[in-house]
């Protein structure tokens, strides 16, 4: 679409921008804020003695490494730095803690992008949004644990040479820098086995592991609302997406991730640029939320009717 596209009409949604300085210096006061928040939680995990402000400093880098990976989506579209070489280097930090890598997720991402709405859909965490909602569903796919597992077992893939891309073609370049960034990633793993080994392991204790039995269930929450319960067998961004209009608040830390049908739009604009477009989405989109609360509710009463049903098929079966 070009950049006259009608605001009053749904190519408004499409039109197009580049990162401007004023978006750059947003997402570097974005990152810097993120940085700060974790070294905070990170200082009340290690408080000696006290146990509220631990407990609050797990909840706190938890909530933080989820938010980072929000930050990371935005670098793999090359919308926060106007020159696209930055995107890696800051985009490859932020997946550490839950070990994603920023080139893997971005080489599946980007086919999600292009295939959404089609059986090639493919997305790096794998919940699948197409599957019945049920209680027994989102329990697990909250408790998704075994991903990190699968990360690991990346790492000594790629340390011994036959990590492979398994979903379709890619680049030789872009496998190189999957491969590298696996590698890297034996570094805080063996170092946090060193921490433990020499007595320091409640540091990695509170500093990493409990705050990812956090992070982990907060992210699939971020992550949910995106496509579950529309049309996924559409390609139309107007029905087979969802955007959430939610506070200034929930816009933060999901790091526009709420608006995710003006994301889907136009997918490298600036994240800060969306809210603009979201009364256009309010009009003419068929998934659409005021707030997160009333998503989870929806999401709840879906749950509670599949489980009925199952129920009474069950009960029919029986007879």
């Amino acid at each position: 679409m070009t950049s006259d596209a009608s605001t009053a009409s749904p190519q408004g949604l499409f039109r197009r921008a580049k990162v401007s300085a004023v978006d750059e210096r947003t997402f570097l006061f974005k990152l810097i804020a993120a940085y700060a928040l974790w070294a905070l939680g990170a200082a009340l995990a290690l408080w000696a003695g006290a146990w509220p402000p631990r407990v609050l400093g797990v909840l706190l880098t938890g909530a933080m490494y989820a938010h980072w990976l929000e930050l990371q989506h935005q670098c793999l579209h090359h919308s926060a730095f106007r020159r696209a070489r930055y995107h890696r280097i800051a985009g490859v930090p932020l997946g550490v803690p839950m070990l994603v890598s920023y080139s893997h997720y971005r080489v599946l991402h980007l086919q999600h992008h292009r295939h959404l709405g089609t059986d090639q859909d493919s997305e790096f965490f794998g919940f699948d949004s197409r599957q019945p909602v049920t209680w027994g569903a989102l329990v697990r796919e909250a408790l998704a644990f075994g991903r990190l597992g699968g990360a690991v077992a990346d790492v000594v893939r790629a340390w011994t040479g036959s990590w492979t891309y398994g979903s379709g073609q890619i680049a030789p370049a872009r496998k190189r820098e999957v491969v590298a960034e696996y590698r890297l990633f034996a570094v805080p793993i063996l170092a946090a086995v060193a921490l433990v080994m020499l007595g320091q392991g409640e540091l990695v204790l509170w500093v990493w592991l409990l705050p990812l039995l956090i992070a982990v269930p907060l992210h699939f929450l971020v992550e949910l609302p995106e496509h579950i319960m529309c049309d996924n067998s559409s390609t139309d961004v107007l029905t087979n997406t969802r955007s959430i209009t939610g506070s200034w608040f929930s816009t933060w830390y999901t790091n526009g991730n709420n608006l995710h049908i003006e994301h889907h739009a136009a997918m490298v604009v600036p994240i800060n640029q969306l809210r603009e477009r979201h009364d256009l989405t309010l009009s003419y989109a068929k998934h659409t939320s005021p707030s997160y609360p009333q998503f989870f509710r929806a999401i709840a009463r879906e749950a509670a009717a599949n489980g009925r049903k199952a129920r009474a098929q069950d009960g029919t079966c029986a007879e």
